[in-house]
């Protein structure tokens, strides 16, 4: 099936979390989620110096950061029963998207800190990249700066090829440039990285305030 509209901008309910559209309201509650310099360390958004610790400064920032005209923009909320239920965790985008050439770029994603390491991030690409194939993709693209060894090793256990690393690719914040390690998942790797996803989200531990 090859992709013939634009994609659906449509939440993607899942057990531990709901990726929904995000809109620039949202961004104060955002900012309470991923407003941390520790979610800039790696490299996320630029790097540290790109972290702005005023709320004005950093909702300016993410104005025009994301990919608010261009892309699909989603928040990542809390889905499981309790007071936290629909508490936003984090965002993602699907850019760069080509329904000529059936790809895109899943990128743009940040979490707060509470959540690293639990099953959200790994639902969180299992609703996007599998709404992404099921709608006529071939090829989504997940990169990381080079540097960003947490990053890069999320992105390996999703189940993503390595691609290389480019060179020189853009500046980052403090003025320094970043090399830009690529990895893509193919329409047909998904099934298996699908399966993969799943049985990850039966161990990985749950989400938790």
């Amino acid at each position: 099936m090859s992709p013939s509209a634009p994609l659906p901008h449509v939440p993607l309910v899942g057990r531990l979390v709901t990726v929904a559209p995000l809109t620039l309201d949202d961004l104060p509650e955002l900012h309470r989620a991923i407003g941390r310099p520790e979610v800039f360390a790696g490299g996320w958004g630029g790097g540290a110096a790109a972290y702005r610790a005023d709320y004005d400064g950093w909702a300016e920032f993410m104005r025009g950061y994301l990919l608010w005209d261009s892309g699909l923009v989603y928040g990542v909320r809390r889905t499981t029963p309790g007071p936290d239920a629909g508490e936003l965790l984090g965002t993602t985008t699907v850019g760069q998207v080509d329904l000529r050439c059936e790809s895109a770029h899943l990128g743009w994603t940040a979490y707060a800190p509470e959540v690293w390491g639990t099953g959200v991030n790994v639902e969180t690409k299992l609703l996007v990249l599998g709404s992404l194939f099921d709608h006529g993709l071939g090829r989504v693209q997940i990169q990381a700066d080079g540097a960003n060894e947490r990053s890069r090793a999320a992105i390996l256990r999703l189940g993503a090829t390595f691609e290389g690393v480019q060179r020189r690719t853009q500046p980052r914040a403090d003025g320094s440039w970043r090399d830009t390690a690529v990895y893509s998942v193919l329409a047909d790797e998904w099934p298996g990285v699908r399966d993969g996803l799943m049985r990850r989200l039966e161990t990985v531990q749950q989400p938790s305030r």
